[in-house]
């Protein structure tokens, strides 16, 4: 199994996150699991890298040229694969990937996860989509989530498409258990 990882290319303010990033990392190589990831060496993304290494995880590494010339890319993965732009980069990996987890992170880790969770919506594939809730960090958007439910703008089985779990292992215990649904985004004449 191969697992993508979005997270920050910073650390955060709280040293909780590099721990969650480090424990989700040795977690995935205890278990065997292979790690694609953004290839940064710095931040929470080096984190999980470095520990999945430390634990002799297999690690693959996707990175835009212009990241790399700007020297952060990590020098010392299993397979560093060097792509020419951001869209060419997400698409690999997720081509990688038989499934998806976000970690705490900014702008480009939730535009990563909101891609794609809404092609697993849309089915163009049928892959877990998941979030490690490091300390509470996704609770206020997991609550906004649940919200554009009530409000009628995303189905409530979509919704639950997305995995959330605040321990490594449990969250993917939770991705090898994932059960896509059955049913289609689109809504019908009539139907709200």
């Amino acid at each position: 199994m191969r697992l993508c990882v979005f997270c920050g290319s910073s650390s955060g303010q709280d040293p909780i996150y590099i721990e969650a990033a480090r424990a989700l990392g040795e977690t995935m190589a205890d278990q065997g699991i292979d790690l694609v990831y953004g290839g940064a060496s710095v931040g929470l993304m080096g984190a999980v890298a470095d520990a999945a290494l430390a634990r002799g995880g297999h690690v693959i590494g996707v990175m835009p040229q212009a990241l790399v010339d700007k020297e952060i890319a990590h020098r010392n993965l299993s397979d560093l694969r060097v792509v020419s732009s951001m869209h060419e980069r997400k698409a690999l990996m997720a081509e990688l990937a038989d499934g998806f987890i976000a970690l705490p992170g900014g702008l480009g880790t939730f535009e990563e996860l909101f891609e794609v969770w809404t092609w697993a919506q849309l089915g163009y594939h049928r892959k877990p989509c998941a979030l490690l809730n490091a300390d509470g960090f996704y609770d206020k958007l997991t609550d906004f989530l649940d919200d554009v439910v009530e409000r009628g703008f995303v189905k409530p089985i979509h919704r639950a498409m997305l995995i959330v779990e605040n321990e490594p292992a449990a969250l993917i215990g939770a991705i090898r258990a994932y059960e896509p649904p059955k049913v289609d985004k689109w809504i019908k004449a009539g139907e709200r």
